[in-house]
């Protein structure tokens, strides 16, 4: 049945996919983008006409409540997307980690409570669950504020369910790991990566490549939102959605080179580094809850589904129209 779709953060890497999904399947979307003197849409830009022009376009800001119940009136669903992310910029302005992640997610479930919307899907990360204390990760791992954008993650998972705990509002939590794919920002390696090799360098500046990752191509995360929203067995809960293959930045980078036919060397970039205490050093998500209560998997899981999907990145940003959008030669925080 077609539903009347809110989606937070529409204007960002994952949120810009999701929508587009959403449009396809029929679904009437209202995407809230982040207002800006520029009108810009931000990935939704580069949407094709005929999604553009089957979007409500809302522009508001997370942080201000009237705004949110605004854009929330009249809608049956909410996926909320909208955030914060990058952890280096989380260590110099934390406060704003709070206004944005925290309080917007206060001001998306209240609004939903006080409407009465039929279903909230809120944006959690892997990051929550800082390095790994056993493997794979399932969801009732321990909780670890190891940044202050994890922390603050951390409070907007907890308010969410708050309001499903204590006014029966009706939430789900999807708990994507390490999301890749066309339209990341280079603050995330696997762009970083590519956008440095893509510009013609052969030595690239990276962080720490010991740590693990659980790798995860945006159209199978893109399936886990439609997939949480769409099953009643999700609500008050808490959904991994991950590969459930872990593999580290330094092959990340040797695989990736190797699809590319560049002979690639590593440099350790200073600034690049995490606090040692904060890195997070191993993510391996189990998706079992998933798949048995939600009916979804991967559909680029394991060593070859990683290559595909790699191989779906690097194609995009081979595409000199795209790459111009990236500052390669900079240090994205």
């Amino acid at each position: 049945m077609t539903k009347k779709i809110l989606v937070t953060g529409a204007d960002g890497f994952i949120g810009s996919h999701l929508t587009e999904e959403l449009v396809r399947q029929g679904h009437d979307v209202r995407a809230f983008v982040y207002y800006n003197s520029f009108n810009s849409w931000g990935w939704l830009d580069q949407s094709t006409k005929e999604i553009k022009d089957s979007l409500n376009i809302f522009s508001g800001d997370i942080r201000d409540p009237f705004g949110v119940k605004e854009a929330m009136k009249g809608c049956t669903h909410v996926l909320h997307l909208a955030s914060l992310i990058a952890i280096p910029y989380s260590y110099h302005s934390p406060a704003t980690y709070i206004d944005t992640n925290v309080n917007g997610t206060l001001n998306i479930v209240q609004a939903a409570q006080e409407l009465g919307v039929e279903k909230v899907v809120h944006t959690s990360t892997s990051e929550v669950y800082g390095t790994a204390q056993y493997v794979p990760i399932d969801e009732s791992h321990p909780l670890q504020g190891q940044s202050p954008y994890s922390a603050s993650k951390i409070g907007a998972d907890q308010m969410a369910l708050s309001f499903y705990r204590s006014f029966e509002t009706p939430v789900a939590v999807i708990r994507p790991f390490n999301t890749y794919g066309p339209r990341q920002s280079a603050r995330a390696v696997i762009p970083t990566i590519i956008s440095q090799l893509a510009s013609g360098q052969t030595t690239i500046k990276l962080g720490a490549i010991s740590p693990t990752r659980d790798f995860n191509y945006v159209q199978d995360t893109v399936g886990g939102f439609v997939s949480v929203m769409n099953s009643e067995k999700s609500l008050g809960e808490v959904i991994n959605v991950g590969s459930n293959y872990e593999v580290s930045i330094g092959e990340t980078a040797e695989m990736i080179a190797e699809i590319m036919g560049v002979n690639l060397t590593i440099e350790t970039d200073e600034q690049r580094l995490r606090p040692e205490k904060s890195e997070v050093n191993r993510l391996w998500a189990e998706n079992k809850k998933a798949k048995e209560l939600i009916g979804w998997q991967p559909h680029y899981g394991g060593k070859d589904g990683f290559r595909r999907g790699l191989e779906e990145t690097i194609e995009w940003f081979s595409n000199s129209k795209n790459l111009a959008q990236y500052k390669a030669d900079v240090y994205n925080i």
